[in-house]
Formats: structure tokens, sequence, C-alpha cells
């Protein structure tokens, strides 16, 4: 049975939606396709409608959450939202503890780091956010306005993976605090 266009789009967003949130709560080898699945409503069977294997799920999935992540920059930054506004909301513990709707750089970098099918998309997110800092720097700074984003975002990054890795909840709580004091 063939189903409306609009459904099966409805049902692949889905898919990448459910696959993006428990891929950086688990990781990738920490969720099956079968758990995935049973958090969209469907069948395991109708996976290979959408996608060819978890491969071609973990890359469109890096994609997807990339392009809504990039996409929520934009609106920040059109509504003036500064660099420093936004360090500020990403080092919160509110974003440290909510690791499904949170970062996928600082939840699945290390793993993507052995994903080669899923780098491409990766690449291309990290530097779409590097974009988006050095065009909110360019204006006052142009030399190292590159330099500076670069530096930004491997801040706020290593530091909700650190942040998020500590057992100390004080500990934790530091490295946040300190990294947005540092980079205010």
């Amino acid at each position: 049975m063939r189903y409306p266009p609009e459904e099966t789009a409805e049902k692949h967003a889905r898919i990448l939606e459910q696959a993006s949130i428990l891929f950086r709560e688990r990781g990738f080898s920490g969720v099956s396709l079968s758990e995935i699945m049973k958090a969209t409503g469907l069948t395991h069977g109708a996976f290979y409608h959408h996608f060819a294997s978890k491969e071609d799920l973990i890359a469109k999935s890096i994609e997807d959450t990339s392009t809504k992540a990039l996409e929520l920059m934009r609106e920040g930054a059109a509504r003036g939202e500064s660099r420093a506004r936004y360090v500020d909301g990403y080092l919160t513990e509110q974003h440290r503890d909510d690791r499904g709707n949170g970062c996928m750089m600082a939840g699945l970098a290390g793993e993507i780091a052995r994903e080669p099918g899923a780098q491409p998309a990766f690449t291309q997110h990290v530097e779409g956010m590097i974009k988006s800092f050095t065009e909110s720097r360019a204006k006052t700074n142009r030399k190292n306005a590159r330099r500076d984003a670069i530096h930004t975002l491997s801040s706020i990054v290593g530091a909700l993976i650190l942040a998020r890795a500590v057992d100390d909840p004080d500990l934790s709580d530091e490295i946040l605090r300190e990294t947005r004091a540092a980079l205010d």
C-alpha cells in the first residue's frame, strides 16, 4: 500500500527526530533500529522504506539536526542575539542535563570520528557554526574573526563535554560557569 507523499515525509521526519534524540542520549551503538522505530510508533520493517541502513540514518540524522540548529542560530542572529548571549544559553545546567535535545557536537563528536559516513555532514555543521560565529564577530575584528569563532566553538563544546562527564556536580557547574566567564 502506498501512502500519500505528505504522510511519508512526516514519518521520515519523525524517524529522523527520534533517532537524533536517542543517538544524542545513548550514542550510535547504544540504540537499535527497533528502538528508534518503536519511539516513532512505526514498525521495524518500515525503516527500510526510508533509509538504506543504520549508517544512512546516522548521516541523515546529523544533516537534519545540523539544519535545525543552524537555522535557530540564524534566527537568533536576525533578532540581534549576540554571540555572548548564545554562549550563555549554551553553557547552562539545563543544556548539560538534556542530552537528547542538546548539542549534537557535544553528544556525538567522539562517535562521529569513527563513523566516516557521518563525517561530511558533521564537518558541514562545524563549518556552519564557525561561519555563524565569524559573521557575528567580523564587523568588529575581521583579522581574527575565524580564529575567535573556532576558539569559542571549541571552548563551549569542550566545556559541555567535560561538564557532562565529571561525577562531581559542583565541578560540573564550575566548568560551565568559568567557561562562560572566560568567553564573556
